[in-house]
């Protein structure tokens, strides 16, 4: 089980962070301690399109390299909002087993649904990465960034992508998240920075925030460049 690293006086509150930018700050500030001296051990990966402010600003603040993992959910039919599981940019699925069985969603109905995600992500990476190999990460610590985490299946096919890159250790830095999703992700990761734990019965991301909106491909791109 990863350590879990909170602000206690931030647990169930609703719009403790003025922005993105500004989450990024506050993890910066709690993650310091526990980055090595050489800035080379430790890199930021980004997940577009919320996390890439987010983890611009931790990498800017210590001094590290930052790179993007490309993840997306694999989304529920006739319900595009909400996710059964999650997809990687190089193949791995990770599914919410439980909600499958309760959707009685069979092979025919998920086959199909990962092809087209498939499809979305090598365009995605096409966009963001280009041609550009993903960074070496053997014997590093990987930083896996987003702006939050609802349910965290996402996240758990971003880990598991690192994993199998031999990362020497993997944190995970997140303004917010559900308590369910923070416990669903403890077990595969040696630490978790999360600053605004909520455990309320309905949780969005964007309650943490005073200032939202869904980036587009544009504002990362600009990000990217800077």
């Amino acid at each position: 089980m990863g350590k879990i690293i909170e602000m206690k006086e931030l647990r169930n509150k609703n719009y403790v962070f003025r922005d993105r930018v500004h989450a990024g700050e506050l993890l910066a500030s709690r993650l310091k301690p526990y980055i090595g001296k050489d800035s080379k051990d430790s890199i930021v990966l980004a997940i577009p399109s919320g996390g890439v402010p987010v983890g611009n600003t931790i990498a800017k603040k210590l001094g590290l390299q930052m790179d993007l993992i490309i993840v997306r959910k694999l989304p529920i039919p006739y319900n595009t909002e909400a996710g059964f599981g999650s997809m990687s940019w190089n193949g791995e699925v990770k599914l919410n087993e439980k909600l499958v069985h309760q959707l009685q969603l069979s092979d025919s109905d998920i086959d199909p649904i990962i092809a087209d995600v498939k499809r979305e992500l090598d365009k995605r990476m096409e966009i963001f990465r280009g041609k550009r190999p993903f960074p070496e990460l053997k014997n590093k610590t990987a930083i896996i960034v987003d702006d939050g985490l609802a349910s965290g299946y996402t996240l758990l096919a971003a880990i598991s992508s690192v994993k199998r890159l031999s990362s020497a250790k993997i944190i995970v830095a997140v303004p917010t998240a559900s308590k369910n999703a923070i416990d669903l992700v403890a077990p595969y990761v040696d630490e978790i920075f999360c600053l605004n734990i909520r455990e309320t019965s309905i949780f969005a991301v964007a309650d943490a925030y005073k200032e939202w909106h869904d980036l587009t491909e544009q504002e990362v791109l600009k990000i990217l460049r800077k």
